[in-house]
């Protein structure tokens, strides 16, 4: 091991990409997980990823480290190094459980702060802090502020795909997971739902609430459209589709079932389709075909460039250093709080 710490000290932090060499030891401590992606990753690329998973395994035990991985992290980090996986609902709220002193969030921006939030006394690290995402984006708090105007008393229900000067302002978060849930509990017949015009119009018809939407949109599950789903259907007899609620409202219509990531895995397990197609990110196929090996999955590849800005090299970067540390200011803080613990706290 002497050897490969001494590759990564010559490293200067950038997010340079860490080539560690391939011993019959490491090979031996990475065989488990190689053989779960060995479907997904060739020997050649394997050889290249099973040292830096080492690497990181050996760091997270030094630095008393948990890794948090969403569901749309490659394979590699999603099986290889991650701890707690799963969609945004998921790692809120096992964030609240982690004992570890430093959290590292493979994911996008909006997710580390909400760990932070959630944990203010541990040190919480993204490996790519430009990590973001097209839904954070779009909205600022200084525009929801304006919007709560034009609707005064109406209950402010933010996605959890946002900043946390945006949660700040909000009564209530939810996720594509629990929406409905949270929607249902407000015992109200309107609400602004923001950032996310399409799962707001897919929620408005779940719920017969009426929804006030702001214009954002997935960069990713906007590219879906109900034709490209019927060619799939067309080349490939008996594909389900199943479709992540961010997608437009036609393309969940044109869907068999729709649901969050963490819904679709459930989907995959409980159903076992012989085939299908999940409208939504490359790697969730991935990942969920490398539990599900007897499950045939039809890829077609729609990639979240922030999503993956997040590699192994720069997880490592980041736990050797503990830096790209995420932090939010006390009092934007404590507002937020208040929204996501409220979320959590429906059933």
């Amino acid at each position: 091991m002497a050897q490969a710490q001494q590759v990564i000290q010559n490293n200067e932090f950038s997010g340079a990409d860490i080539v560690l060499p391939m011993t019959e030891e490491v090979r031996a401590r990475t065989q488990p997980v190689y053989q779960k992606l060995k479907s997904q990753i060739s020997e050649m690329e394997w050889t290249y990823f099973a040292p830096l998973i080492d690497e990181i395994n050996r760091l997270k035990k030094e630095k008393n480290a948990v890794i948090l991985a969403h569901n749309y992290q490659t394979p590699e980090i999603f099986h290889g190094v991650a701890d707690i996986v799963g969609d945004s609902l998921k790692l809120a709220k096992d964030a609240l459980e982690v004992e570890a002193d430093v959290i590292v969030l493979c994911g996008v921006h909006f997710m580390a702060e909400t760990a932070k939030i959630l944990n203010p006394a541990k040190t919480v690290l993204i490996p790519d802090p430009t990590a973001g995402c097209s839904l954070a984006e779009s909205i600022t708090a200084e525009g929801l502020r304006s919007l709560k105007a034009q609707y005064p008393g109406v209950p402010v229900v933010t996605y959890v795909n946002t900043t946390a000067e945006v949660k700040a302002e909000t009564d209530i978060c939810c996720t594509s997971g629990n929406a409905v849930e949270v929607i249902e509990s407000l015992g109200v017949d309107r609400v602004i739902m923001a950032p996310d015009k399409y799962l707001a119009q897919n929620i408005a018809k779940q719920t017969g609430v009426e929804v006030i939407t702001w214009d954002g949109r997935c960069e990713v599950h906007e590219l879906f459209t109900p034709e490209q789903i019927q060619d799939f259907r067309d080349q490939n007899e008996g594909v389900v589709v199943i479709a992540h609620p961010e997608c437009t409202p036609e393309v969940v219509e044109a869907s068999d079932f729709a649901g969050s990531t963490a819904q679709m895995v459930d989907f995959v397990a409980t159903k076992k389709p012989e085939k299908v197609f999940m409208v939504t990110e490359c790697s969730m196929s991935d990942n969920v075909s490398a539990e599900h090996p007897d499950v045939e999955f039809v890829k077609p590849c729609t990639v979240c460039p922030h999503m993956k800005k997040i590699n192994l090299s720069k997880i490592i970067h980041c736990l050797r250093d503990l830096s790209n540390e995420v932090t939010v200011a006390p009092e934007v803080a404590e507002k937020a709080r208040a929204s996501i613990t409220r979320m959590l706290a429906v059933k």
